[in-house]
């Protein structure tokens, strides 16, 4: 619907032109009136109808000094004026600031009709033509960007002048789960707070079906790591949270334009490497990349035959510790790799089966207990993170520890305790530590608090500051690089944990303890 203003200083003849009209058919809505100049002045710069019906002798400023003044304000609408005379004099005067429509009064109804009609079709075609061009604006403004990302346009080349910035950061959005978020990409922006009037802090395009955001300036940048840091202090989102809807991997902060395609590259490889993410984690920093020099392919058939050895021999023992760390070491192994994920999936499937086909020989009545090599060998390629395979390993080492003649558990807590007192400086928590022992995270947490008397986050934090205390009176090492130590990536977060635990902040504590 079109909006239209009606400017006349008689109440009567504006009331009798609102209904004269069924302005819904024509495709107008009437949303407001003026009794004077002044007044109707205001509300056509206020609202900016496309249509206003002007009479020319209005008290204060009369109907052509209004369309005078509007014109030189930069109001673009049509113009019907309404008059008393039919003077040319007015008329020609009125077609200097474009008014082509002249009526003059009582209002002939058929005339007002089809003088509307015809408006209307000029502003449906004006309206069609400007979202053409829009919509090709915007189409060769997502190509230029890019080619900018992908590093495949020079800088000589470029006449992108919103991206003039003091610095710039590429993030590439997913939805966290498989399927589309219920929280748009446009929301995303809401979650940093920024309003992107005219594409001032960022600018967002599609490439290769991923939303890829290109944050601009210190303010866009700032607001993307308080982002970070709630997502580092949450751990894990609550589910159905706007947190919880996105899987971000970003790339580092550069200060050139030049630098952009560096800022993607990493971005984008890190999202090729979401399989290598923990349960719950819902960003990826380029940090987290390997350095590519000591990066190799390490899959081989002597890697099978080391840790088909090794695992073999924990589980006929029962070492369910050094099995968990094993599976452990072997994780950390093939993050570090260069192998293609489908080689990995396949040298994990190979190593469950090659350890299954021994217990089976060593065992006569093993085979029983499980299912065949096809089910195995589908659940591990239909896997979509690393962590879910060492899950399904560990659960099936587990089994077979039972199947040979062994199911106590109770010893299994004690090998949680000594593993997170040696691992506290890790990225420790219930859900990655759970798959380890074999275990369903909230069932562990459960057991866990029961039998040890705090929730599993409270100890791992009480390791850490206890070993923080020593760390503070032996070494001479700045605070955020003893909370780094203990495990704690953000400093604050530290002082905050250390305080609520030691009453007292960490500098305060050394100060009144060291000899």
């Amino acid at each position: 619907m079109y909006q239209v203003l009606i400017a006349d200083d008689e109440s009567i003849i504006r009331e009798g032109i609102k209904q004269l009209l069924d302005w819904g058919s024509l495709g107008y809505t009437v949303t407001g009136e003026a009794a004077g100049g002044e007044q109707a002045l205001q509300k056509l710069l206020a609202k900016s109808p496309e249509v206003a019906l002007m009479d020319i002798n209005m008290p204060g400023l009369t109907g052509l000094e209004v369309i005078r003044r509007a014109r030189e304000s930069g109001y673009e609408g049509v113009f019907i004026i309404l008059s008393g005379y039919s003077d040319f004099k007015y008329a020609q005067e009125a077609m200097r600031y474009g008014v082509q429509y002249y009526l003059t009064k009582p209002i002939d109804e058929d005339e007002l009709s089809d003088i509307l009609r015809c408006i209307r079709e000029q502003l449906d075609r004006e309206q069609d033509s400007a979202d053409t061009a829009k919509h090709y604006q915007q189409k060769a403004r997502d190509a230029i960007l890019r080619e900018i990302l992908l590093g495949k346009m020079p800088v000589s080349d470029r006449s992108f002048s919103e991206l003039h910035a003091d610095m710039y950061q590429v993030v590439i959005s997913q939805p966290y789960e498989n399927t589309p978020p219920k929280t748009s990409s446009v929301q995303f922006a809401d979650l940093l707070r920024l309003a992107n009037q005219d594409n001032i802090f960022f600018d967002k395009v599609i490439v290769e079906y991923n939303d890829v955001f290109l944050l601009k300036g210190s303010y866009a940048v700032e607001k993307f790591n308080i982002l970070l840091q709630q997502y580092d202090q949450d751990r894990a989102p609550q589910k159905g949270s706007p947190l919880d809807s996105f899987f971000l991997a970003y790339g580092k902060c550069v200060h050139t334009e030049e630098e952009i395609p560096q800022s993607y590259r990493q971005a984008h490889e890190l999202l090729n490497r979401r399989f290598f993410c923990d349960q719950a984690q819902h960003t990826i920093g380029y940090d987290a990349l390997p350095d590519l020099q000591d990066q190799a392919a390490i899959i081989n058939g002597e890697l099978l035959e080391e840790y088909s050895s090794a695992l073999l021999k924990l589980i006929q023992s029962f070492n369910r510790n050094m099995l968990a760390e094993a599976l452990s070491a072997l994780q950390q192994r093939l993050y570090n790799a260069s192998d293609s994920i489908d080689d990995i999936k396949l040298f994990l499937a190979g190593l469950y089966l090659n350890i299954r086909e021994n217990m089976i020989h060593l065992y006569s009545k093993f085979s029983t207990a499980f299912g065949g090599n096809t089910d195995a060998i589908k659940f591990i390629n239909s896997r979509y993170y690393l962590y879910e395979i060492i899950l399904f390993l560990s659960e099936q080492f587990e089994a077979m520890m039972s199947a040979i003649g062994n199911s106590s558990r109770d010893s299994v807590l004690d090998d949680i305790l000594h593993y997170i007192n040696h691992n506290y400086a890790g990225n420790i928590t219930l859900e990655n530590i759970a798959p380890l022992f074999g275990y369903n995270s909230s069932y562990l947490g459960r057991i866990f608090s029961k039998k040890v008397g705090e929730n599993f986050n409270s100890y791992v934090d009480h390791i850490r500051i206890e070993h923080s205390k020593e760390l503070l009176l032996q070494d001479d090492d700045k605070v955020y690089s003893i909370a780094e130590k203990v495990g704690y990536r953000n400093p604050d977060y530290f002082h905050i944990k250390f305080k609520k635990y030691v009453g007292m902040s960490p500098a305060e504590y050394r100060k009144r303890n060291r000899l």
